[in-house]
């Protein structure tokens, strides 16, 4: 009797072996999507959007171009998903230089969120919102992302910070920090002024001591 299958039984197995081939189907579907999120963020950072083409990419990241265009239909798409992407890395490093908080080191913060501007990351980005500025398809999907990734990096300065936001001036504070680290960004991609940047993440820590308390 153990050895008789029933129509139950080899629909039973049937189904298992349907989903043991999708589980690994979607698995290299995701890994083949991430492997072009990277390529698309380090092509953007090494030659800018005009040089940052679909073919470009997938031949970096190893896959056909048949094979990127299923995971992004356009150019538009494939880049504002890199720089989601970006953001969203740009949050979780923030996050994971401090997994229980900052204790109270604004100075640790200050140089982090310099860190974070001026790395590859925002080198990405930056060459998207040049190319966004004369892009009308893109200018308007790369402008509601930033304005969401801003957002939610002024959060997270504010926590690692231990910013009140309802004394008054402390909000505009946070965000002179973040413009002043940006505005460093865009200073690093013509030089790499690291001595000058810690002098200025210095007075921008006592700054920040005497305007949050």
């Amino acid at each position: 009797m153990g050895g008789v299958s029933t129509a139950g039984d080899r629909a039973d197995s049937a189904a298992r072996e349907a989903r043991a081939d999708r589980v690994p189907k979607q698995d290299r579907s995701r890994a083949t999507r991430q492997r072009l999120l990277e390529a698309a963020v380090a092509c953007l950072a090494e030659h800018g959007w005009a040089g940052s083409t679909v073919s470009v990419v997938a031949e970096r990241a190893g896959v056909s171009r048949g094979a990127a265009q299923h995971h992004f239909p356009t150019r538009e798409d494939l880049f504002t998903a890199a720089v989601e992407y970006v953001a969203e890395e740009r949050s979780l490093a923030l996050r994971a230089l401090f997994p229980e908080g900052a204790a109270g080191d604004r100075r640790a913060v200050v140089s982090a969120l310099v860190d974070l501007y001026t790395g590859p990351l925002f080198r990405a980005a930056l060459h998207l919102w040049v190319a966004a500025s004369n892009e009308e398809q893109l200018r308007p999907r790369v402008t509601e992302l930033e304005a969401r990734v801003g957002r939610e990096t002024h959060r997270i300065a504010v926590d690692l910070l231990g910013a009140d936001e309802s004394r008054p001036g402390v909000r505009e504070t946070v965000q002179g920090l973040l413009d002043m680290a940006r505005g460093l960004g865009l200073a690093n991609l013509l030089t790499d002024d690291a001595a000058r940047r810690e002098r200025v993440v210095v007075q921008w820590a006592g700054l920040l001591e005497e305007a949050l308390g």
